[in-house]
């Protein structure tokens, strides 16, 4: 019995299988058709104004609802973003979002006090001199009297114990009152 049910159940599969198939089809045609129409000709056949003169977030939903073309659907989602200003500011976060090469943004002669491999150190550094001296020295000088500290020498580090101490056994104990 068991074997009749699975072929049963298997062709009522394939049954609905092949109408999701025929169906599928049938809308590709339909698409293949709509996109190879005007714009001007598929609006005016569904009573819809161009995407680009929609004046309300609401009139965008019956482009969304319809059975156009996604270039249709694009433009009124586009007219969207710009009716909208919710839509139509970032909000900051995201993390891209920026161009970083822009050549407006560059700054001519731009100096940095970052060295390669040093880091910001040297500035500091000068920071430090003139708060002691109002007189300023060249960095040369500065990095003679205080050496970075990547090139100070490592402290040894204490050696392990060969044996942790053994810690005592505990036990929990519960005490339970009988009211």
């Amino acid at each position: 019995m068991s074997a009749t049910r699975d072929f049963w159940s298997r062709r009522r599969a394939g049954v609905e299988a092949e109408a999701q198939a025929l169906e599928a089809r049938a809308v590709e045609a339909e698409a293949a058709k709509l996109d190879d129409r005007p714009d001007e000709e598929i609006l005016a056949e569904l009573n819809l104004p161009q995407p680009e003169t929609l004046d309300s977030p609401d009139a965008v939903q019956a482009f969304l609802k319809a059975e156009l073309p996604q270039r249709l659907k694009t433009r009124a989602l586009r007219r969207l973003w710009r009716l909208n200003p919710v839509l139509a500011n970032v909000d900051g976060l995201v993390d891209y979002g920026e161009d970083y090469t822009d050549a407006a943004m560059i700054i001519e002669n731009m100096q940095t006090a970052y060295q390669v491999g040093k880091g910001m150190v040297t500035a500091f550094l000068e920071d430090d001199e003139d708060d002691e001296d109002t007189e300023e020295a060249p960095v040369e000088e500065i990095e003679e009297e205080a050496p970075l500290i990547a090139a100070a020498e490592p402290v040894p580090l204490p050696e392990p114990d060969p044996e942790p101490p053994a810690m005592p056994q505990r036990r929990m104990r519960f005490a339970f009152d009988t009211a």
